[in-house]
């Protein structure tokens, strides 16, 4: 008599199509980490070398403008990607969680502010670029305005999504992070106030949101994945 021996067949491994989409999701993530400090680097080192600028007197977005402003466009386009990219980054570590929903969407506000702000550039002023009035312009342009209005859009939306993870990092019982998501956009506001007095308040409030982009981005993608953030 003859004996049958089944074999079972391997069946798909649970963890298989994971670990494509995760890897995919710390890719995007990647870029909300990255896309600070290319933005603030790139500007520091135009600042520094562009003859005429001054970081006392004239904003980073003002590095649009001249021959070389092409550089400055393309770091605000690349940010806006970037950013966008670790807002779908977001959306995918937190769709479950409290606040998964609105903290990416207004962290892609925030990297769309950035496209806006490259095709519609600053306006000239406070002696940059060169031949440009020593004074502000009396009447933002076209395209001044609307550079503005993104910024400003932007920033606040930014500041939104920290105060939306903060409710998040509560919920997680992680209270230093629900401080720190509370504190950050406190001071990125104050900077913001504080530009009629003094344009470096208002680029460092800006540096601020967007190196605190970097952090929380940073936390959402070293954070095991197995474990709450």
């Amino acid at each position: 008599m003859t004996r049958t021996t089944h074999v079972p067949t391997p069946g798909p491994t649970v963890d298989g199509p994971a670990v494509p989409a995760r890897r995919t999701t710390r890719a995007l993530l990647s870029g909300g980490v990255v896309a600070g400090p290319l933005f603030l680097g790139a500007g520091v080192i135009q600042g520094l070398g562009r003859e005429g600028f001054d970081f006392t007197r004239n904003a980073i977005s003002q590095l649009g403008l001249g021959d070389l402003g092409w550089i400055q466009v393309t770091g605000f386009v690349l940010t806006g990607v970037l950013t966008i990219a670790g807002a779908i980054g977001m959306h995918r570590v937190l769709r479950d969680a409290p606040g998964g929903v609105w903290a990416p969407r207004l962290v892609g506000v925030f990297g769309t502010s950035f496209l806006l702000a490259g095709v519609f550039t600053a306006d000239p002023g406070a002696g940059f670029p060169a031949g440009a009035p020593e004074g502000a312009a009396s009447s933002p342009s076209a395209h001044g305005a609307v550079h503005m209005l993104s910024g400003m859009v932007g920033y606040l939306a930014l500041c939104a999504a920290s105060f939306v993870l903060a409710r998040l990092f509560a919920a997680r019982r992680r209270r230093g992070w629900a401080i720190a998501c509370r504190l950050v956009p406190v001071g990125v506001l104050a900077g913001f106030a504080g530009s009629s007095a003094s344009v470096l308040a208002f680029t460092l409030g800006a540096g601020l949101g967007l190196l605190w982009l970097t952090v929380l981005s940073a936390r959402l993608l070293t954070a095991d994945p197995t474990a709450q953030p």
